[in-house]
């Protein structure tokens, strides 16, 4: 499996989200304050940890 696939994340301020982050590349998440990106990006890296 060469990407992490979320779909529908809701959590925070994320509504709904979908999409696919690439495993073993820089990733960067971008946006506005208060937007998700923290909860996005640890949410995403605990999990998969978990799941590892």
């Amino acid at each position: 499996m060469d990407f992490i696939r979320i779909k529908g994340a809701s959590q925070h301020n994320l509504k709904n989200v979908n999409l696919d982050i690439p495993r073993d590349k820089l990733v960067v998440i971008t946006g506005v304050s208060g937007s998700g990106k923290s909860s996005l990006a640890f949410d995403t890296i605990y999990a998969e940890g978990q799941r590892r």
